[in-house]
């Protein structure tokens, strides 16, 4: 009997510390990066291994421009470049990533611990693209003062809505992400009444209870199926920043099993639908970075496919790791290949150069999309 595909640890709770690294890497570097991928796992243990209850964990991402350049092996079904959106009044942009590091830790010293080490590697082969370093704050809220950590599914519903299966059994076990840095315009947000604060959020600030507003955040990152079923992904934000700069951020990080579902989150907040014409949570929010990210299974990291131009067939050796497991992971691909189809799909567009963010204040900002809606607590 075939078993599951071990999955990296993207299930893993949220933690009171964390660090987001994204680079790219330089041409040359390609044996570099793989090397690194293949040990990241031992790199975790070895200094993690003395603070067990640090919980210490690192998901790798992989990105679109990257990947042909690391495996002969065929292409994740849904890995594309990340899509950005030109809304009537606010941008998602699109910037450059080839691999993603989410570090969490109880203890930011031991996500430092490893982010050195990891970089350590990588030196001389990558460019840091963005690299930030998250805090739980106060009693789980985000930096607008709202209660972060609602509804994000557990258990096995969060196994369905996170992990690829039969749909693409050559990657079952892995998952997609979509990071996200927004930074948060405090001192407008500040200035308007809670109670304003609170039909834009579609939460209640005091008591986290939801509100009945069809144009809130809340509404406008609540995707359902073709039968009416509610599409979930995982959210693991964290809150960031430097009051001495006036940073105030947080940065979106959300799994998902396909990335059709953050997508079309992002395509309400931005493009609008029949209740609102953009999330109105983007008046005080700037987007400035945005990318997509496949993270392959544990066993594919532990076996990788051989590099490409070696001479071995794509696939040969991670067959048995990843290749044998049709029908291994729960649930159905029908339900999660698409948005609703009222609001239909942007077609991939190539990897664009960095973006900017509009012209704001050093203050401005943004909230990760969802966040209030379903990110869990540590």
């Amino acid at each position: 009997m075939a078993t599951e595909p071990e999955p990296q640890p993207v299930l893993s709770p949220l933690t009171s510390a964390a660090i987001f690294l994204v680079v790219t890497v330089e041409d040359g570097g390609e044996q570099t990066a793989r090397e690194l991928l293949a040990d990241l796992a031992g790199l975790t243990r070895a200094i993690g291994f003395g603070a067990p209850d640090g919980k210490l964990s690192c998901v790798a991402g992989v990105g679109s421009a990257v990947w042909d350049r690391l495996f002969d092996y065929p292409r994740p079904a849904g890995l594309h470049p990340f899509t950005p959106l030109e809304g009537p009044r606010h941008r998602a942009v699109a910037t450059p990533g080839d691999l993603l590091f989410h570090l969490r830790a109880t203890r930011l010293d031991l996500c430092f611990g490893l982010a050195a080490q990891i970089m350590d590697r990588l030196r001389g082969s990558v460019v840091v693209r963005d690299e930030v370093q998250g805090f739980k704050y106060l009693d789980v809220r985000d930096l607008l003062g709202f209660v972060d950590g609602t509804e994000n599914p557990v258990g096995p519903a969060a196994r369905e809505a996170v992990l690829i299966g039969a749909e693409d059994p050559r990657h079952a076990g892995g998952s997609y992400v979509i990071v996200q840095k927004y930074l948060h315009d405090l001192d407008g947000w500040n200035a308007l009444p809670v109670e304003a604060q609170e039909r834009i959020i579609g939460r209640t600030k005091a008591t986290n209870v939801e509100l009945d507003e069809d144009d809130s955040h809340v509404a406008l990152n609540t995707v359902t199926g073709p039968d009416g079923e509610e599409q979930d992904i995982l959210r693991d934000n964290m809150p960031f920043g430097s009051p001495g700069r006036g940073e105030f951020g947080t940065y979106f990080i959300g799994y998902a099993r396909t990335p059709d579902v953050t997508e079309q989150m992002l395509r309400n907040m931005f493009l609008g639908t029949s209740a609102a014409s953009h999330d109105r949570i983007l008046d005080f929010s700037t987007a400035v970075t945005g990318t997509l990210f496949y993270v392959p299974s544990a066993d594919f990291l532990d076996d990788l496919p051989d590099a490409p131009g070696s001479g071995t067939a794509a696939g040969a050796t991670v067959g048995s790791a990843v290749g044998s497991t049709a029908g291994s992971a729960a649930g159905s691909a029908a339900q999660q290949a698409s948005g609703p189809p009222s609001v239909p799909a942007q077609a991939p567009v190539p990897e664009p150069a960095p973006a900017s963010a509009p012209a704001r204040s050093a203050a401005d900002g943004s909230l990760g999309i969802g966040n209030l809606k379903r990110s869990t607590p540590s």
